[in-house]
Protein backbone atom coordinates (compact mmCIF):
# COMPACT_ATOMS: atom_id res chain seq x y z
CA UNK A 1 0.00 0.00 0.00
CA UNK A 2 2.90 2.56 0.71
CA UNK A 3 4.39 1.17 -2.78
CA UNK A 4 1.26 2.50 -4.61
CA UNK A 5 1.84 5.99 -3.27
CA UNK A 6 5.37 6.17 -2.36
CA UNK A 7 6.82 6.77 1.08
CA UNK A 8 6.53 10.63 1.10
CA UNK A 9 3.04 10.62 -0.55
CA UNK A 10 1.90 8.02 1.44
CA UNK A 11 2.44 9.61 4.93
CA UNK A 12 1.33 13.28 3.88
CA UNK A 13 -2.26 11.41 2.34
CA UNK A 14 -2.74 9.57 5.05
CA UNK A 15 -0.02 10.55 8.15
CA UNK A 16 -2.48 9.11 11.26
CA UNK A 17 -2.87 5.71 9.49
CA UNK A 18 1.14 5.98 9.10
CA UNK A 19 1.88 6.87 12.67
CA UNK A 20 0.00 4.16 13.88
CA UNK A 21 1.40 1.78 11.54
CA UNK A 22 5.07 2.87 12.36
CA UNK A 23 4.02 2.69 16.17
CA UNK A 24 2.67 -0.98 15.98
CA UNK A 25 5.41 -1.80 13.30
CA UNK A 26 8.46 -1.09 16.19
CA UNK A 27 6.57 -2.01 19.45
CA UNK A 28 7.91 -5.40 20.42
CA UNK A 29 6.10 -8.49 21.41
CA UNK A 30 7.50 -8.25 24.72
CA UNK A 31 10.57 -6.71 26.50
CA UNK A 32 14.01 -9.18 24.86
CA UNK A 33 12.42 -10.98 21.89
CA UNK A 34 13.93 -10.36 18.64
CA UNK A 35 13.32 -7.85 16.61
CA UNK A 36 11.43 -9.09 13.98
CA UNK A 37 8.65 -10.01 16.49
CA UNK A 38 6.53 -6.75 16.72
CA UNK A 39 3.05 -6.45 17.00
CA UNK A 40 2.10 -5.63 13.65
CA UNK A 41 4.05 -8.27 12.22
CA UNK A 42 2.94 -10.85 14.58
CA UNK A 43 -0.89 -9.81 14.72
CA UNK A 44 -0.56 -10.23 10.49
CA UNK A 45 0.79 -13.16 10.70
CA UNK A 46 -1.72 -14.70 12.96
CA UNK A 47 -4.80 -13.29 10.88
CA UNK A 48 -3.15 -14.81 7.72
CA UNK A 49 -3.51 -18.47 9.27
CA UNK A 50 -6.50 -17.70 10.78
CA UNK A 51 -7.69 -16.95 6.71
CA UNK A 52 -5.39 -19.85 5.18
CA UNK A 53 -7.32 -22.54 7.49
CA UNK A 54 -10.73 -21.08 7.95
CA UNK A 55 -11.13 -20.34 12.06
CA UNK A 56 -13.52 -18.87 13.24
CA UNK A 57 -13.42 -15.30 15.53
CA UNK A 58 -14.64 -17.47 18.15
CA UNK A 59 -11.51 -19.88 18.23
CA UNK A 60 -8.95 -17.42 16.84
CA UNK A 61 -9.70 -15.28 20.34
CA UNK A 62 -9.42 -18.33 22.18
CA UNK A 63 -6.07 -18.62 20.50
CA UNK A 64 -4.89 -15.37 21.53
CA UNK A 65 -5.69 -16.32 24.88
CA UNK A 66 -4.02 -19.07 25.21
CA UNK A 67 -1.14 -17.29 23.48
CA UNK A 68 -1.16 -14.44 26.22
CA UNK A 69 -0.71 -16.69 28.89
CA UNK A 70 1.75 -18.18 27.26
CA UNK A 71 3.98 -15.13 26.95
CA UNK A 72 5.25 -12.48 29.66
CA UNK A 73 3.10 -11.04 31.64
CA UNK A 74 4.13 -7.82 29.79
CA UNK A 75 3.15 -8.37 26.33
CA UNK A 76 1.56 -6.03 23.89
CA UNK A 77 -0.25 -9.44 21.88
CA UNK A 78 -4.12 -8.13 21.34
CA UNK A 79 -6.49 -10.12 23.47
CA UNK A 80 -9.51 -10.76 21.04
CA UNK A 81 -9.79 -10.78 17.47
CA UNK A 82 -11.58 -7.36 17.56
CA UNK A 83 -8.58 -5.86 18.49
CA UNK A 84 -6.52 -7.79 16.04
CA UNK A 85 -8.65 -5.96 13.21
CA UNK A 86 -7.81 -2.69 15.15
CA UNK A 87 -4.07 -3.08 14.43
CA UNK A 88 -4.43 -4.97 10.91
CA UNK A 89 -7.32 -2.51 9.37
CA UNK A 90 -4.97 0.03 7.66
CA UNK A 91 -3.39 -2.71 5.76
CA UNK A 92 -7.01 -4.14 3.99
CA UNK A 93 -8.72 -2.94 1.03
CA UNK A 94 -11.39 -0.29 0.30
CA UNK A 95 -14.92 -1.79 -0.45
CA UNK A 96 -18.43 -0.28 -0.95
CA UNK A 97 -21.88 -1.63 0.14
CA UNK A 98 -24.66 -1.10 -2.30
CA UNK A 99 -28.28 -1.87 -1.61
CA UNK A 100 -30.10 -3.55 -4.68
CA UNK A 101 -33.77 -4.29 -5.31
CA UNK A 102 -34.66 -8.06 -3.85
CA UNK A 103 -36.36 -8.11 -7.53
CA UNK A 104 -33.00 -7.36 -9.13
CA UNK A 105 -34.38 -4.53 -10.91
CA UNK A 106 -32.00 -1.58 -10.35
CA UNK A 107 -28.95 -0.74 -7.60
CA UNK A 108 -29.70 2.33 -5.15
CA UNK A 109 -26.45 3.94 -6.74
CA UNK A 110 -26.78 7.26 -8.66
CA UNK A 111 -29.82 8.78 -9.42
CA UNK A 112 -31.33 6.28 -6.92
CA UNK A 113 -29.27 6.38 -4.16
CA UNK A 114 -31.95 8.11 -2.14
CA UNK A 115 -34.79 5.91 -3.27
CA UNK A 116 -36.44 3.64 -0.52
CA UNK A 117 -38.86 1.90 -3.32
CA UNK A 118 -37.84 0.44 -6.63
CA UNK A 119 -39.24 3.02 -9.28
CA UNK A 120 -39.79 -0.13 -11.82
CA UNK A 121 -41.29 -3.02 -9.19
CA UNK A 122 -42.17 -0.71 -6.76
CA UNK A 123 -40.75 -2.87 -3.78
CA UNK A 124 -39.23 -1.77 -0.61
CA UNK A 125 -35.79 -1.00 -0.73
CA UNK A 126 -35.94 -2.34 3.44
CA UNK A 127 -36.98 -5.63 5.08
CA UNK A 128 -40.47 -4.95 6.19
CA UNK A 129 -41.81 -6.90 9.25
CA UNK A 130 -45.18 -8.90 8.47
CA UNK A 131 -47.16 -6.85 11.01
CA UNK A 132 -46.04 -3.43 9.82
CA UNK A 133 -48.50 -1.57 7.94
CA UNK A 134 -48.12 -0.36 4.32
CA UNK A 135 -47.20 4.00 4.63
CA UNK A 136 -45.13 6.30 2.70
CA UNK A 137 -43.75 7.61 6.53
CA UNK A 138 -39.65 8.20 6.98
CA UNK A 139 -40.01 5.91 9.57
CA UNK A 140 -40.92 2.92 8.12
CA UNK A 141 -38.58 3.42 5.17
CA UNK A 142 -35.31 2.58 6.99
CA UNK A 143 -33.96 -0.26 8.44
CA UNK A 144 -32.07 -3.09 7.69
CA UNK A 145 -31.58 -3.40 3.37
CA UNK A 146 -33.25 -6.46 1.99
CA UNK A 147 -30.87 -7.00 -0.72
CA UNK A 148 -26.76 -5.82 -0.25
CA UNK A 149 -23.65 -5.88 -2.86
CA UNK A 150 -20.53 -5.99 -1.74
CA UNK A 151 -18.28 -4.50 -4.22
CA UNK A 152 -13.98 -4.58 -3.82
CA UNK A 153 -12.10 -2.05 -5.18
CA UNK A 154 -10.18 -3.64 -7.86
CA UNK A 155 -8.14 -0.59 -8.82
CA UNK A 156 -6.03 -0.46 -5.49
CA UNK A 157 -5.09 -4.24 -5.20
CA UNK A 158 -3.98 -4.60 -9.16
CA UNK A 159 -1.82 -1.58 -7.67
CA UNK A 160 -0.45 -3.79 -4.90
CA UNK A 161 0.38 -6.33 -7.64
CA UNK A 162 2.61 -3.92 -9.93
CA UNK A 163 4.19 -3.23 -6.91
CA UNK A 164 5.50 -7.00 -6.31
CA UNK A 165 8.95 -7.48 -8.29
CA UNK A 166 8.00 -10.96 -8.70
CA UNK A 167 4.73 -10.42 -9.47
CA UNK A 168 5.94 -8.11 -12.23
CA UNK A 169 7.87 -10.54 -13.86
CA UNK A 170 5.33 -13.34 -14.02
CA UNK A 171 3.11 -10.61 -15.86
CA UNK A 172 4.76 -11.21 -18.61
CA UNK A 173 4.83 -15.00 -18.96
CA UNK A 174 2.96 -14.88 -22.20
CA UNK A 175 5.23 -12.55 -23.75
CA UNK A 176 8.59 -14.22 -22.88
CA UNK A 177 8.24 -17.40 -20.88
CA UNK A 178 5.66 -19.71 -22.93
CA UNK A 179 6.07 -22.39 -25.25
CA UNK A 180 5.18 -21.75 -28.28
CA UNK A 181 4.57 -25.15 -29.93
CA UNK A 182 1.31 -24.26 -31.22
CA UNK A 183 -1.10 -26.69 -29.09
CA UNK A 184 -3.74 -24.16 -26.80
CA UNK A 185 -2.05 -24.64 -22.99
CA UNK A 186 -3.42 -21.50 -22.41
CA UNK A 187 -5.67 -18.89 -23.50
CA UNK A 188 -2.84 -16.78 -24.28
CA UNK A 189 -2.85 -19.90 -27.23
CA UNK A 190 -6.18 -18.61 -28.37
CA UNK A 191 -7.26 -16.82 -31.87
CA UNK A 192 -9.07 -14.39 -29.66
CA UNK A 193 -6.10 -12.86 -27.60
CA UNK A 194 -4.31 -12.14 -31.10
CA UNK A 195 -6.99 -10.36 -32.06
CA UNK A 196 -7.05 -8.37 -29.51
CA UNK A 197 -3.74 -7.41 -30.03
CA UNK A 198 -3.97 -6.97 -33.73
CA UNK A 199 -6.74 -4.96 -33.05
CA UNK A 200 -5.52 -2.61 -30.29
CA UNK A 201 -1.61 -2.51 -31.07
CA UNK A 202 -0.33 -0.38 -28.14
CA UNK A 203 -2.51 -2.42 -25.63
CA UNK A 204 -0.87 -5.50 -26.90
CA UNK A 205 2.55 -3.86 -27.15
CA UNK A 206 2.88 -3.47 -23.54
CA UNK A 207 2.93 -7.68 -22.11
CA UNK A 208 2.36 -6.14 -18.54
CA UNK A 209 -1.33 -4.75 -19.68
CA UNK A 210 -3.72 -7.22 -17.46
CA UNK A 211 -5.62 -9.73 -19.79
CA UNK A 212 -8.70 -10.89 -17.37
CA UNK A 213 -11.59 -13.42 -17.05
CA UNK A 214 -14.51 -12.72 -15.30
CA UNK A 215 -16.79 -15.87 -13.55
CA UNK A 216 -19.40 -16.31 -11.26
CA UNK A 217 -21.45 -18.77 -9.75
CA UNK A 218 -23.40 -19.49 -6.93
CA UNK A 219 -22.31 -21.18 -3.41
CA UNK A 220 -24.21 -21.92 -0.05
CA UNK A 221 -22.10 -20.44 2.99
CA UNK A 222 -24.29 -22.46 5.45
CA UNK A 223 -24.15 -26.24 3.50
CA UNK A 224 -27.61 -26.55 3.92
CA UNK A 225 -29.67 -26.57 0.15
CA UNK A 226 -32.65 -25.31 1.99
CA UNK A 227 -31.22 -22.22 3.57
CA UNK A 228 -33.08 -18.96 2.61
CA UNK A 229 -29.63 -17.37 1.43
CA UNK A 230 -28.21 -17.08 -1.89
CA UNK A 231 -24.36 -15.96 -2.20
CA UNK A 232 -22.73 -15.16 -5.61
CA UNK A 233 -19.52 -13.94 -5.85
CA UNK A 234 -17.56 -12.66 -8.70
CA UNK A 235 -14.01 -13.52 -9.61
CA UNK A 236 -11.27 -11.66 -11.74
CA UNK A 237 -8.66 -14.49 -13.13
CA UNK A 238 -5.43 -12.70 -14.65
CA UNK A 239 -4.63 -14.88 -17.67
CA UNK A 240 -1.46 -12.45 -17.86
CA UNK A 241 0.03 -15.83 -15.43
CA UNK A 242 1.02 -18.97 -16.46
CA UNK A 243 -1.43 -21.83 -15.79
CA UNK A 244 0.32 -23.00 -12.58
CA UNK A 245 -0.22 -19.14 -11.20
CA UNK A 246 -3.51 -17.86 -12.68
CA UNK A 247 -5.59 -20.46 -10.85
CA UNK A 248 -4.02 -20.11 -7.34
CA UNK A 249 -6.46 -18.32 -4.51
CA UNK A 250 -3.76 -15.69 -4.01
CA UNK A 251 -4.09 -14.47 -7.78
CA UNK A 252 -7.85 -14.47 -8.08
CA UNK A 253 -9.47 -11.31 -7.40
CA UNK A 254 -12.72 -11.27 -5.38
CA UNK A 255 -14.25 -8.10 -7.42
CA UNK A 256 -17.65 -8.52 -5.56
CA UNK A 257 -20.33 -10.73 -3.05
CA UNK A 258 -23.99 -10.73 -4.12
CA UNK A 259 -25.81 -11.58 -0.71
CA UNK A 260 -29.97 -11.95 -0.61
CA UNK A 261 -32.28 -14.15 -0.24
CA UNK A 262 -32.67 -15.49 -4.47
CA UNK A 263 -30.14 -16.05 -6.85
CA UNK A 264 -29.78 -13.06 -9.14
CA UNK A 265 -30.20 -15.27 -12.65
CA UNK A 266 -30.11 -13.64 -15.89
CA UNK A 267 -30.53 -9.97 -14.07
CA UNK A 268 -26.89 -10.67 -13.11
CA UNK A 269 -25.61 -7.25 -15.65
CA UNK A 270 -27.31 -4.96 -12.93
CA UNK A 271 -24.85 -5.89 -10.28
CA UNK A 272 -22.05 -5.97 -12.47
CA UNK A 273 -22.34 -2.16 -13.30
CA UNK A 274 -19.70 -1.10 -10.78
CA UNK A 275 -17.49 -3.52 -11.82
CA UNK A 276 -17.80 -2.45 -15.60
CA UNK A 277 -17.40 0.99 -14.65
CA UNK A 278 -14.01 0.43 -13.37
CA UNK A 279 -13.06 -1.72 -16.13
CA UNK A 280 -14.14 1.10 -18.50
CA UNK A 281 -12.05 3.77 -16.90
CA UNK A 282 -8.90 1.09 -16.84
CA UNK A 283 -9.67 0.57 -20.38
CA UNK A 284 -10.13 4.21 -21.72
CA UNK A 285 -7.59 6.02 -19.08
CA UNK A 286 -5.42 3.77 -17.50
CA UNK A 287 -3.84 4.10 -14.03
CA UNK A 288 -0.79 4.84 -13.16
CA UNK A 289 1.42 2.34 -10.78
CA UNK A 290 4.28 2.36 -8.69
CA UNK A 291 6.85 -0.28 -10.38
CA UNK A 292 9.62 -1.48 -7.95
CA UNK A 293 12.17 -2.00 -10.95
CA UNK A 294 12.54 0.12 -12.84
CA UNK A 295 11.11 2.85 -10.36
CA UNK A 296 9.19 4.96 -12.85
CA UNK A 297 5.31 5.29 -12.66
CA UNK A 298 3.24 3.42 -16.01
CA UNK A 299 -0.17 3.65 -17.54
CA UNK A 300 -1.61 0.29 -17.84
CA UNK A 301 -4.76 -0.99 -19.44
CA UNK A 302 -6.97 -3.72 -18.80
CA UNK A 303 -9.08 -6.22 -21.21
CA UNK A 304 -11.32 -8.67 -19.64
CA UNK A 305 -13.20 -12.00 -21.22
CA UNK A 306 -16.41 -12.55 -19.08
CA UNK A 307 -16.74 -16.11 -18.49
CA UNK A 308 -20.62 -17.97 -17.38
CA UNK A 309 -21.47 -20.76 -15.85
CA UNK A 310 -20.94 -23.08 -19.05
CA UNK A 311 -19.49 -20.64 -21.45
CA UNK A 312 -16.47 -18.04 -22.33
CA UNK A 313 -17.27 -14.57 -24.22
CA UNK A 314 -14.37 -12.75 -25.38
CA UNK A 315 -14.71 -9.02 -25.35
CA UNK A 316 -12.04 -7.38 -27.03
CA UNK A 317 -12.30 -3.84 -25.74
CA UNK A 318 -14.91 -1.59 -23.51
CA UNK A 319 -16.63 1.59 -25.26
Amino acid sequence: MICDLGQESFQQAQAPMYDTLQSDYKKPLYSGCKKSLTLLSVVLSLVNVKARYGRSDKSFTSLLQVAQDMLLEENTLSKSYHQAKKIQCPMGMEYQKINACPNDCIMYKNEFEEMHNCPRCGVSRYKVKDDDECSNDESTKKGLPTKVLWYLLIIPRFKHLFANVDDTKDLTWHEDGRNCDGILHHPVNSSQWKKINNLYPKFGKEARNHRLGLANDGMNLYGSLSTQHSSWPVLLVIYNLPPWLCVKQKYITLSMMILGPRQPGNDIDVYLGPLIEYLTKLWDEGVVVYLERPKKRKKVKLSYERRGRYCLIFHTCLI
